[in-house]
């Protein structure tokens, strides 16, 4: 029997929208990206979003449901995120998904941000190196995004085991931060992997915090390292130098989220490592996972690893599944935690 929801999404700063049947079939998906407005800012300006999110979600929402050839009558229910992200972002789609429900009748049903990355790889998009579902339990989720670096031992559906987190900057966080400071973009992720490009990344040394011991991560001490090195120029700076360094901070990173993925496959003995979160997309990451790491390793396509709303109605699906429903007391928790 054909089970369909629609995701709603507004952690940050994308409005995003899906229909997604049994879990695992995306309808549509739409997604209106502030990216460009925000990128005069060099990163999220959050009052602004939570603004731009009120005059989008209405027309996102109708555009999700006429890509999918359905109306309201045709959903089950609705999945919504209520964390983590933005307090004022995150309050425009849960209030709209409560109306919604109370409109229509639909259960609600509330999603957590991290799970919806995580439940990405039960899509079935037919990329090439992705899971579309096909996972054998356990697995090693990899969640690194513009606010979460998070490494996961996903024993079953919702039941998780936090090996390891970063204790200061997310890796997606210090791509946008060293952008910034070196006047490549915004967002940071695709900026940093366009330069790194036309660069060497042995051309400058950076240091990597290993924190040996721990699945912990910690790049805000590479973020100041960068900016330590770009000081040093008193004068003009060369123009190699950006690429170069775009390089070498590039590499810093996925050495240590390769390393430390590699450390948890090696003892927890994973079917698979997943990969989700912003940052994955980044090409030089695939391909050292890849490289490196001895079990599959499931990556998504770009559409996906960014946040949308197809993975928040995936993963509220299986919360359907289990009878998970939200009252109308349901209240946003921008801190909120997968486990």
């Amino acid at each position: 029997m054909s089970i369909r929801l629609l995701g709603i999404e507004t952690s940050c700063d994308e409005t995003a929208a899906s229909v997604v049947d049994g879990g695992r079939a995306i309808l549509s998906n739409v997604v209106a990206s502030q990216a460009d407005f925000h990128a005069q800012y060099g990163g999220v300006y959050p009052e602004l979003a939570s603004r731009m999110h009120v005059e989008s979600i209405t027309l996102v929402v109708e555009q999700a449901l006429v890509a999918a050839h359905i109306g309201w009558d045709d959903l089950d229910a609705i999945a919504v995120t209520y964390g983590p992200g933005l307090p004022g972002s995150l309050l425009v789609g849960l209030n709209y998904a409560k109306g919604a429900a109370l409109a229509t009748g639909l259960p609600l049903v509330p999603v957590n941000h991290l799970e919806g990355h995580l439940y990405a790889h039960w899509l079935d998009t037919g990329a090439e190196g992705s899971a579309s579902g096909n996972l054998r339990f356990p697995v090693l989720a990899l969640i690194v995004s513009g606010g979460h670096t998070e490494l996961v031992l996903v024993h079953d559906h919702g039941k998780y085991e936090r090996l390891g987190g970063t204790l200061d900057d997310a890796a997606g966080e210090a791509f946008d931060k060293v952008a910034r400071l070196l006047k490549l973009g915004y967002p940071g992720g695709p900026a940093v992997e366009t330069a790194a490009e036309k660069g060497s990344p042995k051309a400058i040394d950076l240091p990597r915090a290993w924190l040996p011991g721990t699945y912990d991560f910690s790049f805000s001490g590479l973020k100041t390292a960068v900016l330590r090195v770009h000081q040093k120029y008193t004068g003009p700076v060369p123009q190699r130098f950006y690429a170069d360094m775009a390089a070498a901070f590039q590499q810093s990173v996925v050495d240590v989220l390769v390393e430390k993925a590699g450390s948890a496959v090696k003892e927890f003995g994973p079917n698979a490592l997943l990969l989700s979160g912003g940052v994955s997309a980044n090409t030089a990451l695939r391909e050292a996972m890849r490289s490196a790491i001895s079990v599959p390793v499931c990556t998504l396509p770009k559409v996906l690893c960014t946040d949308n709303a197809a993975m928040i109605a995936a993963a509220g699906f299986f919360r359907y599944q289990a009878g998970e429903r939200a009252g109308w007391d349901l209240d946003i928790d921008p801190g909120l935690q997968l486990i």
